[in-house]
């Protein structure tokens, strides 16, 4: 290995040691069968990241409620796990720890922005629908305060289990406009207006932020002061009037003077504002700030940079565009941050890591410069003033990094060459197939899954 600042373990307050300075930031595998297990194929591709060389692996999406998932194939921590759940949970955390990593599991709750195919009936801090297409997210129901309370003993519960597994630790997903995230939006959180100005939840960035450290503070109480804790934020919503950068340096010294967590991870945006680039690259743009200009090529380091200096000792991770070796090597040895969260790049190519730390490469690829769902002779309609159209592109793209993740989980191996139309079909009858066939008593109803009953 180089004498990269990269290579350097880090210990988290807890007393856990990160071996490295890379992260394999979370990403939605949809690899879980019907019943919501983890799988064979879910190990197979934790084997092959842990391989990859990155010191820390952070799960896509483990839902703590079945009836509120991000997607079709999530793995879910839903109530009492019997042997069989069990006995593959460990296979899982053994897979992510087989080469030396470490594996944290993200828990989280879809909320507003659960999947339609599996329920059209979700919920949320307020009644507020998300601007996205009615066909894919129902209208939500605000939570009653009884509601919140059974929120927090999922998490609570899901967190022990993964404990019991033998994970090393877990993240809790307040970021990208899922659950706990939306209760931070004003745009979201509409509480007072449906319960009255006296409600806890809502108005005032301290209502609004009391269910996520109500959470932290309840998983922390049952894991004990050994196992880590991670909360993944968002550094702004980038809506107008959504969550603000501001208040995400507020929310962080909360979570720090609370004293629960290990690790602070920095992301943003959410469905409607785009997450990762697509939002990031707006709010440069309506600062008068171009992409081609801006040094970092890290969306949200800047952001990370003010929540750093406002925090005593918490290591942040940042997510998002990091590519090239000297610009994470400048970050860590700067301060500015502690851990670099890759994604989009080990769908591609799952040895990046491994590869930087070597250092027989100085970045990592950009697959999304070269990535298209229509013929180049089409890329015209995307200038079209239609949401859809933009849309598609982006699905299509998304579509690409599902399959490379499928075809990882089964061979070992990405599968590059896929072309993204055909991806995005793939992976929707993918989805379909899973949200028809779910299986267990998940009381809901979507576009597909039609309920227990049926």
């Amino acid at each position: 290995m180089s004498s990269s600042p990269l290579s350097s373990p880090i210990t988290l307050a807890c007393g856990v040691v990160i071996p490295n300075r890379l992260a394999k930031a979370a990403m939605t595998e949809s690899l879980s069968d019907e019943w919501g297990r983890a799988t064979d194929k879910l190990c197979k591709l934790y084997e092959v990241w842990s391989a990859g060389g990155a010191g820390l692996l952070i799960t896509g999406n483990v839902q703590v409620d079945r009836r509120y998932i991000e997607r079709p194939g999530n793995v879910c921590i839903d109530g009492p796990q019997d042997e069989e759940q069990l006995r593959r949970l460990k296979a899982y955390a053994r897979a992510g720890q087989s080469s030396g990593s470490k594996i944290f599991v993200q828990l989280g709750h879809a909320g507003r922005q659960s999947n339609g195919m599996i329920n059209m009936q979700p919920v949320g801090p307020g009644n507020v629908r998300l601007d996205m297409p009615a066909f894919a997210f129902g209208n939500p129901r605000a939570l009653e305060v009884e509601e919140l309370m059974d929120v927090k003993d999922r998490f609570v519960h899901a967190a022990k289990v993964c404990q019991e597994a033998g994970f090393d630790g877990v993240q809790i997903h307040s970021a990208h406009g899922y659950l706990l995230s939306s209760f931070l939006n004003p745009l979201a959180n509409n509480r007072p207006e449906l319960f009255g100005e006296e409600d806890k939840y809502g108005g005032e960035l301290a209502n609004r932020a009391r269910l996520l450290l109500e959470v932290v503070h309840a998983v922390r109480e049952a894991v004990g002061p050994s196992f880590p804790i991670s909360v993944k934020l968002n550094s702004a919503d980038f809506q107008q009037g959504g969550f603000s950068p501001a208040e995400a340096v507020q929310v962080s010294t909360m979570l720090e003077r609370q004293g629960h967590i290990d690790l602070l991870e920095i992301s943003g945006g959410n469905y409607e504002s785009g997450i990762f680039e697509e939002a990031a690259q707006r709010e440069k743009e309506r600062a008068g700030q171009r992409a081609s200009t801006v040094k970092r090529e890290a969306y949200f380091l800047e952001y990370a940079i003010e929540i750093k200096k406002a925090l005593k000792a918490t290591p942040v991770m940042v997510t998002g565009g990091w590519r090239a070796k000297q610009f994470m090597e400048q970050a860590i040895s700067n301060g500015e941050c502690s851990l670099i969260g890759l994604g989009r790049p080990l769908c591609g190519d799952p040895y990046g890591p491994k590869k930087l730390l070597e250092g027989s490469v100085d970045s990592l690829p950009r697959y999304e410069k070269n990535l298209m769902t229509l013929h180049w002779s089409l890329q015209w309609v995307y200038m079209l003033p239609f949401k859809m159209l933009q849309l598609l592109q982006f699905m299509g793209m998304q579509a690409w990094y599902y399959i490379n993740i499928y075809s990882l989980a089964e061979t070992g191996k990405p599968d590059v060459d896929a072309g993204c139309f055909a991806s995005l079909i793939k992976n929707y009858n993918h989805e379909k197939h899973l949200a028809v066939n779910t299986k267990g008593d998940v009381q809901c109803r979507g576009s597909e899954y039609k309920g227990p009953s049926v």
